[in-house]
């Protein structure tokens, strides 16, 4: 018997419940449902579902309150799913550690494309992204097989897109990585979202590495390429 992936849909629309777990199914996924935050958590811990699909507005509690609440315990891939225009949710979700984000309205390819890429990186999968030795550059050190980041002797908890983003900027020290590099590397050659959403995961780890992350010294923006991890000033 074939293992289909789970899906955990969070969502209390009752048309877009019923949409998706007629398409969802068509395309090859088990799909779970839960209609508001608190019982989200509920069905995760049952169901251990292989990606979560999290509406931002829910009854009981707020989307991004239970991305954080699950980011705290899990790296199932988290796909946010916000109203049309409303950038500060987007913003906020990736913040707290969703993987990626749809707007409604969505196309189901689109959205079981981006389910497939996040599921791909997800430390279960086959890739590799996340293995080898323990890469050091000044006084940050990363242990791909511990998922375990030390920065001046302290550890840090980075969800898993923050840590892979690092984990490259860390194995190319002094080298300048385009943007496209890094999206292509991270969230696949098939990503179709917001470029921002690399922005947002530099700045979230500048945040953690950086002693005055307004003035970075280590994560360097080259203007019209990318960014670079600075090993002469990283030390």
């Amino acid at each position: 018997m074939v293992n289909l992936p789970t899906v955990l849909v969070v969502e209390d629309e009752e048309s877009f419940v019923e949409a998706l777990k007629i398409g969802l199914k068509r395309e090859g996924f088990r799909v779970e449902v839960a209609r508001d935050g608190l019982q989200a958590l509920d069905m995760f811990e049952l169901v251990q579902p292989d990606v979560i699909l999290l509406d931002v507005m829910l009854p009981k509690m707020s989307g991004i309150d239970v991305c954080r609440q699950l980011r705290k315990k899990t790296l199932t891939p988290i796909i946010m799913v916000t109203a049309k225009g409303a950038e500060i949710d987007t913003v906020v979700g990736l913040e707290v550690g969703a993987d990626d984000y749809v707007t409604k309205p969505y196309r189901l390819r689109e959205l079981t494309a981006r389910m497939r890429a996040v599921m791909r990186r997800a430390p279960t999968s086959r890739g590799g992204e996340i293995s080898g030795s323990i890469i050091s550059v000044g006084d940050v050190a990363l242990d791909p097989e511990q998922h375990e980041v030390t920065v001046r002797g302290e550890v840090q908890t980075l969800p898993l897109k923050e840590f892979e983003v690092l984990h490259i900027l860390l194995a190319n020290a002094g080298r300048v990585l385009p943007r496209e590099t890094l999206i292509d590397r991270v969230w696949g050659s098939d990503y179709v979202g917001d470029t921002k959403t690399l922005d947002v995961h530099i700045k979230r780890l500048r945040s953690k590495i950086e002693e005055d992350p307004s003035n970075p010294t280590r994560i360097i923006t080259i203007r019209g390429l990318g960014y670079k991890y600075d090993k002469q000033r990283s030390a």
